[in-house]
């Protein structure tokens, strides 16, 4: 019988072993054993607490997406101009614990099972709503709505494109310079926008 008080913490032990197992692997073709064996706890229990591998996945996923949008909940609370929670977004979108390799690999991983199962699709769904919605709500408060969703739409897919191309381990990109990237581009679309603004106020 599971130890009382110990299903939170085998739980989330049994998430994290899969996150870095899946990484190791590249692929979603690993066993509940090998799961466990990494979480230092018996397939049974493995079994006990999840039911299938396919519920373990699933949770894994909710799991690092819920962890994300609590970070970028926190990041934006100490914030405080919409330029400034425009970038903490961004900061926490390339982050070092989402930067790790593994970590890279089990999204990547996660992206190709989204093609067959429903759930995984529905909940990296919600995390591209997330981020665009996130960008969008601080940029409409820099730019009028147009602009904002156009640039919007183009950082979200500057930030996903940045972290896919990681998985290049040849020709990486530093969080540093992702970073930057995402920055600029944001601020050499608003620069523009924010002299016409300028000049229309002074011309009223």
């Amino acid at each position: 019988m599971p130890k009382v008080g110990m299903e939170p913490v085998r739980r989330k032990a049994l998430v994290d072993a899969a996150m870095r197992v899946i990484g190791d692997h590249g692929s979603l073709t690993v066993t509940m054993s090998e799961i466990a064996k990494q979480a230092g706890v018996s397939p049974a229990l493995a079994h006990h607490y999840f039911g299938s591998k396919e519920q373990l996945l699933i949770e894994t996923v909710r799991h690092h997406l819920q962890r994300l949008r609590d970070s970028t909940v926190t990041a934006m609370k100490v914030a405080t101009t919409p330029r400034e929670k425009l970038s903490a977004v961004i900061h926490v979108s390339f982050h070092a614990d989402q930067f790790a390799p593994e970590t890279i690999a089990a999204w990547l991983a996660f992206y190709a099972e989204a093609q067959r199962s429903e759930e995984t699709r529905r909940f990296l769904v919600i995390y591209a709503r997330r981020l665009r919605s996130n960008l969008l709500a601080n940029l409409k408060a820099l730019c009028p709505r147009e602009d904002a969703e156009r640039i919007a739409e183009g950082a979200a897919a500057m930030i996903d494109g940045l972290y896919i191309r990681q998985s290049l381990r040849s020709a990486p990109i530093s969080i540093e310079a992702s970073i930057a990237l995402t920055e600029d581009y944001i601020n050499s679309l608003l620069a523009p926008l924010s002299r016409e603004a300028a000049v229309q106020r002074t011309e009223t």
